[in-house]
């Protein structure tokens, strides 16, 4: 099942600048979601990184990641309303840079999960390539 841009909102609570996903490709609540961030030169980060050789900040490529696994996990009828907080990061790699122009491709698997904790392998691929892997891990709060 896809989800647009208005319909991940529905979801998780990122606007802009940080809404850092544009459109989930397919997913299955609370198991793994799979969604794309169609990287533009306009992107409010190339102005200061860098200026002179676009590279989108890892941290960025991670927070989109987690923000997919939100999606798959937020997705469930007992977590609709909630936030889902970084826990922790572990083993993140950066095999490749994303720049503008690339269209990366995000996957989040849930991997455990007690209570209002969990896990999840995230990876992102830009034209079949690696990009990042990563082990998150998310604590589930209340929102507003």
């Amino acid at each position: 099942m896809e989800l647009d841009s208005n319909q991940i909102r529905e979801i998780i609570p990122h606007r802009y600048p940080m809404q850092l996903i544009d459109k989930i490709t397919d997913f299955e609540p609370g198991v793994w979601a799979e969604g794309i961030k169609c990287v533009s030169v306009n992107e409010p980060f190339f102005q200061g990184h860098f200026p002179e050789a676009h590279v989108m900040p890892g941290v960025l490529i991670i927070e989109a990641l987690a923000q997919t696994g939100a999606v798959a996990i937020l997705s469930l009828e007992e977590n609709k309303g909630k936030i889902a907080f970084f826990g922790g990061i572990k083993n993140a790699r950066f095999r490749a840079q994303v720049k503008p122009g690339d269209v990366l491709n995000l996957r989040c698997e849930i991997t455990a999960k007690k209570g209002p904790v969990g896990f999840g392998k995230a990876t992102a691929t830009v034209n079949g390539k690696v990009a990042v892997t990563a082990e998150i891990s998310f604590a589930i709060g209340e929102g507003k």
